[in-house]
């Protein structure tokens, strides 16, 4: 005869009993942070109970709110939706297209605000929790695991977001903005896109990228970069002078344009100059330039090498900011 399963004890022998209250618990923590983003965008409202409302996640009691930047982007009006129903007026903060985040304000304080954790910490195979809260009142929320780590997205400014957190999340709609939360109840990601033509792989901004974000929208309001001032292709060389400059690549970076007045033509580079490292670091892509040159803090001064006519030339460049 079989075992009569209904009859099992609730606790650690049963395992989805255990799951199911790890989730629970979680839910329980975070979703009184996780808010709706209503906007209305030029002749389009969406707001808490509409549809294409976002969602965020409250990072300080008195207001502020971590969202997706496409959520808020193009906006003549936002609110925040809170799942007790109050629903607040809101200013947006700052918001960073090359991250796809972005900070709002609502106009309220003594919130119930998020832990957020550590994105380095993270391990493929671990569960996650992406909860949303896109229509207000409610959250809604997707159980899964991390099937990737070290990913890369291409945002709509044309920047690479690095170390991208890749899940098999099912995300609902409006979930963009919304946290994704380790089984302690820690944020460690924004969920900010989902691909379906890849039976729903989900991609989630990590939380140690948001912290550098967030930094800099509550100082700066805007995220400070450091540029160059120059618009460049990618093109191929020979094997003979991959060996001749020792490249570990077989591409170069030419540049096409140089902007006036701009850092780069402050330094003295012109159009034709093949870019083949920065500071040391070699230079292949367009993509290489970019993350290189995240990592840099405006003000600071690069050394480019460059080759010119056949002969290795290395220009100090003094980096702008954007």
């Amino acid at each position: 005869m079989s075992p009569d399963v209904s009859r099992r004890p609730a606790g650690d022998d049963n395992p989805l009993d255990s799951y199911s209250q790890a989730v629970i618990a979680v839910v329980e923590k975070v979703g009184p942070a996780v808010v709706s983003i209503g906007v209305v965008k030029r002749g389009r409202a969406a707001g808490p109970g509409g549809e294409g409302a976002g969602s965020g996640i409250i990072i300080a009691p008195d207001g502020y709110v971590l969202t997706n930047n496409h959520v808020v982007e193009d906006t003549v009006g936002v609110e925040v939706g809170l799942t007790n129903g109050d629903v607040f007026k809101a200013e947006i903060v700052g918001a960073d297209p090359a991250t796809d985040l972005a900070i709002v304000r609502a106009a309220t304080n003594g919130l119930q605000a998020a832990e957020l954790g550590d994105s380095d910490s993270l391990r493929v195979g671990q569960l996650v929790i992406a909860i949303g809260n896109p229509f207000g009142f409610q959250s809604t929320v997707s159980t899964g695991v991390i099937s990737a780590l070290g990913r890369t997205m291409r945002t709509e400014s044309g920047r690479l977001i690095e170390n991208v957190i890749q899940t098999d999340v099912p995300l609902n709609p409006g979930n963009s903005g919304g946290p994704l939360v380790d089984s302690r109840g820690r944020v460690i990601g924004i969920n900010t896109a989902i691909i379906r033509i890849a039976q729903g792989i989900g991609l989630a901004i990590p939380v140690n990228t948001a912290n550098w974000v967030i930094s800099e929208l509550l100082r700066h309001g805007k995220v400070r970069r450091a540029y160059l001032g120059l618009a460049a292709q990618v093109r191929p060389i020979r094997k003979i002078a991959q060996r001749r400059y020792e490249l570990t690549a077989s591409t170069v970076v030419q540049v096409v344009t140089v902007e006036a007045k701009s850092p780069a033509q402050r330094a003295g580079l012109h159009e034709g100059d093949v870019i083949t490292a920065l500071d040391g670091k070699n230079i292949a892509t367009v993509d290489d330039l970019h993350r290189s040159l995240t990592e840099t803090p405006a003000g600071t001064t690069v050394i480019l090498t460059i080759v010119r006519d056949g002969e290795r030339l290395e220009l100090p460049v003094v980096t702008g900011e954007t």
